[in-house]
């Protein structure tokens, strides 16, 4: 396991909290996130592919980072997402989350032309960071199968040796550990951080020296990732990914935004939580029991750790 790391751990990426017209509800979200601090989470990946953020325009994100520092939730624990198709927009976010003290963001890659070349790419981030200036920590953000822009471990070698005090990890979203093994494999050892954003792999990372996860099922399952993040190289920490991965595979069984919101909506009797944008949509009632019965099958109770 990477010790040191600046998220390592348990990082949830946290839904967003919405009113039935579909604007931010930040006092709902602060008082989620308060509970994940609270429940097993080491940091807080906001404003990400879970937290719909890409439903979200630019002066809206901005609202929820100034509003949850507001609200108490340390700007030190927060990882937020800045990646837009428009690098001025991600430039604008960046700065922003550095200047209330967050020490990191999290980074897509221009998703909006696909087949980019590896040197479109590095010219992208080259501005990016030249254009931040020592500001947040960059954290890349590999999710092909959502921006069908992966970053490969050449590009990952060229930003790292162009940029090494501002390219600082990664969060891989492929689902393909040998992938995300082969970054731990060639830059943990200059300090780069890999986090799995497939939980189903975090014991498996942590032993190959990776940082820890974010990870959209964190929102419902925190307590267990926090469990097998202590007990990485005992039998508890395996025994923990064991519960943690049948946790992740009934979470997935339905639509992932739309299941999360209906879990979150049930521990906490506020069914506030399932207002989301389209183009999301609130799980029907039979799916949402389907849900609940495979979610329940694992034997963790959200309410016994309210």
């Amino acid at each position: 396991m990477m010790k040191d790391a600046l998220y390592g751990g348990v990082n949830a990426a946290v839904l967003t909290a919405m009113r039935a017209d579909l604007s931010i509800d930040l006092d709902r979200m602060a008082a989620h996130c308060r509970w994940l601090l609270a429940h097993g989470c080491n940091g807080l990946a906001v404003l990400g592919t879970t937290g719909e953020a890409n439903s979200l325009g630019v002066s809206e994100r901005i609202a929820v980072l100034e509003g949850l520092v507001e609200r108490g939730i340390p700007p030190a624990r927060l990882l937020p997402g800045v990646g837009t198709p428009a690098l001025t927009d991600t430039v604008l976010l960046a700065g922003h989350a550095a200047n209330l003290g967050c020490p990191g963001v999290l980074v897509l890659p221009p998703f909006f032309y696909k087949n980019p070349s590896e040197d479109g790419l590095f010219a992208w981030f080259s501005e990016v960071v030249q254009r931040i200036g020592g500001g947040a920590r960059v954290f890349l953000y590999h999710f092909p199968a959502q921006s069908a822009v992966p970053f490969t471990v050449a590009l990952v070698g060229r930003l790292l040796h162009a940029y090494p005090d501002a390219i600082k990890g990664i969060k891989d979203s492929s689902g393909d550990f040998a992938n995300t093994r082969a970054y731990v494999e060639h830059f943990a050892r200059d300090g780069f951080e890999v986090y799995c954003g497939d939980d189903s792999h975090l014991h498996q990372l942590l032993q190959a020296g990776g940082a820890g996860s974010i990870s959209a099922a964190s929102n419902v399952t925190s307590a267990v990732n926090a469990q097998v993040y202590a007990g990485w190289d005992a039998d508890a920490g395996a025994a923990a990914q064991e519960v943690l991965t049948t946790l992740r595979r009934s979470v997935t069984s339905a639509a992932l935004i739309p299941g999360l919101k209906a879990l979150v909506a049930r521990h906490t009797g506020d069914d506030g939580w399932l207002n989301i944008r389209p183009p999301h949509l609130r799980l029907d009632g039979e799916a949402a029991a389907r849900l609940f019965a495979t979610f329940d099958k694992c034997g963790v109770r959200l309410a016994d750790a309210a």
